[in-house]
């Protein structure tokens, strides 16, 4: 059975992934065909982004007081049948307004699929299953690459929206073989108890926790989305990179990101999830040069390989951690819940890389998009080390604690 939810919960996140990389990789594509900017169509990854909290909160709220799997299977269904709407956008408003609504199920979904997964997990096996889970995020993004790589030129964007329907499958998957989690079950009556006041008096005794929590996963994501959304514009733009060479930077990439997720994953439960996650940043800064300044097609994938075995490496150990963190009672809202209000602070930072590149580091030739990632990465990385640091105040870990007694 752990097995089986496992997979429910990892393919949840892939699917959800793999259907927002859809737009990272054609910006340039959908920029032209609607007539706007690269910053322009950057927003919607902004709306994207800030919307997730608004999913986080509902689908998390609906998930503490009634269970994880049917609020992960409408959840799905929502994100599957908006990605389906997307490829028919017949302007850039319709585009931004499905953009939006996908947003609000994307946020729903990674908390409820870690939740569900950490829970039927035991203690000593919840690092490992974490890096692994996390990298669903990866492998969506490998997907994503692929699929642009190899049906582009042949489908274009629109039938790859068309594709980014077929998640709505798993439900069926999670309808017949998955269990609910164990660990609710055994709070359940005291969640009756508390009723629909359950999230309040979570956050009511244990406010300073999601404050942090919010800011925690800010600089988690301002270091994964700066090192990956402005990445496939900067080897089209900077680089001049055909669609097959940029699926091939970004598949090797993506083969980093998930080695390093299920490698520090693994790590952190033995030395320590906060530990882990800031040998992971440090390591990440050392490789901003190679990733951002290489010039061949071999030294940038390489760099890319590097640099996202090390983000996601950090990465890799969030779904277990937060969890651990969580009040036993909103688990089902508190992860999802921080991790997309993380994003909406996070929200702005294609338009910001962007705009960056194309005002302070103008070049005669067009933006330098390297100097502005290189800059905003360290930043972030920065970010990501500081505020891990001040989380040995906010609270222990519980790395080794059954979820079925906490």
């Amino acid at each position: 059975m752990i097995n089986k939810t496992f997979v429910a919960s990892f393919l949840g996140w892939t699917l959800d992934a793999y259907d927002f990389f859809l737009v990272i990789v054609v910006v340039p594509h959908l920029a032209h065909d609607f007539g706007r900017s690269i910053t322009d169509i950057a927003i919607a990854t902004t709306l994207t982004l800030a919307l997730r909290p608004v999913g986080a909160f509902i689908f998390g709220w609906f998930a503490d007081r009634f269970g994880r799997r049917t609020p992960l299977m409408i959840d799905i269904a929502l994100y599957s049948v908006i990605e389906l709407l997307t490829a028919f956008s017949p302007n850039f408003t319709v585009f931004l307004i499905f953009r939006a609504v996908f947003g609000i199920a994307m946020g729903g979904e990674w908390g409820l699929g870690a939740a569900l997964a950490m829970e039927s997990m035991p203690a000593n096996r919840r690092g490992l299953f974490s890096g692994i889970l996390q990298e669903g995020y990866a492998v969506g993004n490998l997907l994503a690459g692929v699929t642009y790589w190899l049906l582009y030129d042949h489908i274009g964007w629109r039938g790859m929206f068309v594709v980014g329907a077929l998640p709505a499958l798993l439900i069926l998957y999670i309808r017949t073989q998955v269990p609910e989690s164990p660990a609710w079950l055994a709070k359940k009556p005291e969640r009756e108890a508390l009723g629909s006041g359950i999230l309040w008096h979570a956050f009511k005794t244990n406010w300073p926790l999601f404050i942090y929590g919010g800011f925690f996963m800010a600089a988690f994501n301002f270091m994964s989305h700066g090192t990956q959304d402005p990445y496939a514009t900067f080897l089209i733009k900077q680089h001049s990179f055909s669609p097959q060479q940029v699926g091939i930077v970004n598949t090797i990439a993506s083969v980093g990101a998930i080695i390093g997720g299920i490698a520090f994953g693994a790590l952190s439960q033995r030395i320590g999830r906060r530990m882990a996650i800031m040998i992971a940043a440090i390591l990440g800064a050392f490789a901003i040069p190679l990733w951002a300044f290489s010039q061949t097609l071999a030294m940038l994938a390489f760099g890319g390989f590097i640099m996202q075995f090390m983000v996601q490496g950090a990465w890799g150990i969030i779904p277990a951690h937060l969890n651990e963190i969580a009040p036993a009672l909103a688990r089902g809202t508190f992860p999802g819940f921080v991790y997309q209000l993380g994003n909406l602070i996070a929200s702005g930072t294609l338009p910001l890389i962007t705009a960056l590149a194309a005002t302070t580091f103008l070049t005669p030739v067009g933006p330098d998009y390297g100097k502005a990632m290189a800059l905003f990465t360290l930043l972030a990385l920065c970010a990501v080390i500081v505020t891990t640091v001040i989380g040995f105040a906010v609270g222990k870990e519980r790395r080794t604690e059954s979820f079925m007694s906490s």
